[in-house]
């Protein structure tokens, strides 16, 4: 019975053991089970990054998608802009308007450039004369005076240009096309800019001021030519003689001076002139066109210029003085002819008799001697006159005229130079000389009295 009882106490440890070795079974599947499901879960994380990395490559494909489709707009925009642009060119559309003056562009960036025009501003600045310049690319063509370069030679007088746009334009000189027409007064011109500054004639348009005396002016670029009257600056000297100019255009005109070159040729009367305008205002002789009108005594012009010059009789004013006598000038053409009697130079000979003059008019004048021409009229008396001055002058006899008076005695007198003349009698002056005899005058047509007497020409009857 005891053995039965031991048996069984024993049996009852062992199922207790087993017990415990079951419990401990358990606890291991469960911990088994907690690793199956952290692996699981390591498993999914992995998963979800998986996911994530497809998902940012995904992200990039869309990226780039976009960015394809994207510039692919852009170079769609672009061709249709330049598309719009090389249209807009050749159809004459011009959609950007300026809001100051009404200028139209076809393209917005010639329009913002356009702009600097009214604000002067200038960012370009030359690093070699510190001249500034509203464009990059003026710069670029400025940069060039400096070098001396120009490629652009022109293959019929192998003249050459810095500029493309000025080859094009000399080649109008050999062609001497003109394609636009003014609609107000119909002159034809050969750019489309010279007409368009043209019109301002017509329209009186003069929106360049000068910040010094407030002169207006049609265009910028007689505003620059006219601020160097103010500075004084002539930056463009000849190599030859050292004279100096303020304009290229006048040097390159006076070098024509020392070559004798003669490229403009009238196909009226075969006249040949050393430049185009020289030319132009030669042609009004042959058609009369005289536009330029006085308002003070209401002669006609043909030259802007000589109205200018004109108009100083009534004001009186002579601004060009001579540094050697003193005399004062309206014009510093007639000053400069003037220095010649200071100077003896008579450059101007006649082929004829081989007289020699300070001027080329009064050359042409002497002309007259030789061949007799009288083609200036006086419509009253029928009078015939070599000049057409001489002739105006004239003219006076009739009117009573007498605008020059002495103002010593007040004697008046129709021409200045016979006023000039008689100041001698009160001075005692004799300025009148006779190259023969050396005999002296105190007028001029008391000398030509007095040559009478070695050519024995006798004219009174």
């Amino acid at each position: 019975m005891e053995n039965i009882m031991d048996f069984g106490s024993n049996d009852g440890d062992i199922l207790k053991d087993a017990d415990d070795v079951i419990t401990y079974g358990k606890t291991m599947i469960n911990n088994a089970d907690g690793v199956i499901n952290g692996v699981d879960g390591v498993i999914n994380d992995v998963d979800g990054v998986i996911n994530d990395v497809d998902g940012v490559i995904i992200n990039l494909d869309g990226i780039k998608t976009a960015k394809s489709l994207t510039n692919s707009s852009a170079s769609l925009m672009n061709d249709a802009t330049s598309s719009k642009t090389f249209t807009s060119i050749h159809t004459g559309e011009k959609n950007f308007k300026c809001d100051v003056c009404s200028k139209t562009c076809s393209i917005k960036s010639n329009l913002n450039k356009h702009y600097r025009i009214h604000t002067r501003e200038k960012n370009f600045k030359c690093d070699v004369c510190s001249k500034t310049f509203a464009q990059k690319s003026t710069l670029n063509i400025h940069h060039r005076i400096h070098t001396g370069e120009k490629n652009f030679k022109c293959d019929i007088c192998s003249k050459t240009c810095s500029i493309k746009s000025n080859l094009n334009k000399h080649y109008i000189i050999h062609t001497r096309e003109k394609n636009f027409k003014c609609d107000v007064c119909s002159k034809m011109f050969a750019q489309k800019s010279t007409l368009n500054i043209h019109h301002r004639i017509h329209t009186g348009e003069k929106n360049f001021k000068c910040e010094v005396c407030s002169k207006a002016f049609s265009t910028r670029s007689d505003l620059n030519r006219h601020f160097r009257i103010h500075t004084g600056e002539k930056n463009f000297k000849c190599d030859v003689c050292s004279k100096t100019f303020s304009i290229k255009s006048n040097l390159n005109k006076h070098y024509r001076i020392h070559t004798g070159e003669k490229n403009f040729k009238c196909d009226v009367c075969s006249k040949t002139f050393t430049n185009k305008p020289c030319l132009d205002r030669h042609y009004k002789i042959h058609t009369g066109e005289k536009n330029f009108k006085c308002d003070v005594c209401s002669k006609t012009f043909s030259i802007k210029s000589n109205l200018n010059r004109h108009y100083r009789i009534h004001t009186g004013e002579k601004n060009s003085k001579c540094d050697v006598c003193s005399k004062t000038f309206t014009t510093k053409s007639y000053l400069n002819t003037h220095y010649r009697i200071h100077t003896g130079e008579k450059n101007f000979k006649c082929d004829i008799c081989s007289k020699t003059f300070t001027s080329k008019s009064g050359l042409n004048k002497h002309y007259k001697i030789h061949t007799g021409e009288k083609n200036f009229k006086c419509d009253v008396c029928s009078k015939a006159f070599a000049q057409k001055y001489t002739l105006y002058l004239h003219h006076r006899i009739h009117t009573g005229e007498k605008n020059f008076k002495c103002d010593v005695c007040s004697k008046a007198f129709s021409i200045k130079s016979v006023l000039n003349e008689h100041y001698g009698i009160h001075t005692g002056g004799k300025n009148f000389k006779c190259d023969v005899c050396s005999k002296t005058f105190t007028r001029k047509s008391y000398l030509n009295k007095h040559y009478r007497i070695y050519t024995g020409e006798n004219n009174c009857k």
